[in-house]
């Protein structure tokens, strides 16, 4: 029997050295392909620790959450199933480094960003502003 309910996920837009910190997924869906840091939100947990805890299983970096981007929910944004993702900004700290359910780390200019997995390039879309806003400050 399907879910009953939409799956809540979080997803960070990571500004670290200036650049954006994406993974390259290790699992399926998208397989190899590169995404915004996130994961599913645990029960008894808010948003903002669920985006802390994946961004440091997934990079090894911890953050600093500067703004809530915004809410995704369009139905079919994930192949696995109906999902609603809480996006956050956030200032990356430490060294990345893959682990969980990312193959690899990797640190791009706005300008370099592929098409990636799931509506990542659309919630990059979105934010570029707020990107470029804290990228002239630096």
């Amino acid at each position: 029997m399907p879910p009953s309910t939409p799956k809540l996920t979080v997803d960070a837009v990571i500004i670290l050295n200036g650049k954006i910190v994406l993974i390259q997924r290790k699992n399926p869906p998208f397989q190899g392909k590169l995404a915004l840091p996130g994961g599913f939100v645990d029960i008894g947990e808010t948003t903002e620790e669920a985006v802390v805890r994946e961004v440091l299983e997934e990079t090894g970096l911890t953050i600093e959450i500067v703004k809530l981007l915004g809410v995704y929910s369009e139905p079919s944004r994930d192949p696995r199933g109906h999902t609603v993702s809480v996006v956050y900004l956030t200032l990356g700290n430490g060294v990345p480094k893959a682990d969980s359910d990312a193959k690899a780390v990797h640190l791009l200019s706005l300008e370099d960003i592929p098409r990636m997995a799931f509506d990542h390039n659309l919630i990059i879309d979105n934010a570029r502003s707020d990107i470029d806003g804290i990228l002239s400050r630096m």
